[in-house]
């Protein structure tokens, strides 16, 4: 079992910054590739990033560019570093472990707007 809480969401203008953070605890976090997903109002969860255990990164074409993922194996932790950010980048942002059968956090709101 895992258990993953995700944190720093908010309000952002556009072109701002975030940096999510995504804890996990329970179990042994450096065996699990990590992702970050999103669902916008409306739509369906779409995958936004994924990191190996390994730390090979790949990115959804649409944040190619401004969005970093990174993990810290030793706090137990993966982020996602949002730059240039854009309104159509207002979502619920879920972190997850182990592809989709696997873990998933409760989300956390980014919501960009002027």
């Amino acid at each position: 079992q895992v258990q993953l809480v995700e944190s720093g969401g908010g309000l952002v203008q556009p072109g701002g910054s975030l940096r999510l953070s995504c804890a996990a605890s329970g179990s042994t976090f450096s065996i699990y590739a990590m992702g970050w997903y999103r669902q916008a109002p409306g739509k369906q969860r779409e995958l936004v990033a994924t990191i190996t255990t390994g730390g090979s990164t790949n990115y959804a074409d649409s944040v190619k560019g401004r969005f970093t993922i990174a993990r810290d194996n030793a706090k137990n932790t993966v982020y996602l570093q949002i730059n240039s950010l854009k309104p159509e980048d207002t979502a619920v942002y879920y972190c997850n472990a182990g592809g989709g059968l696997g873990y998933w956090g409760k989300g956390t709101l980014v919501t960009v707007s002027s």
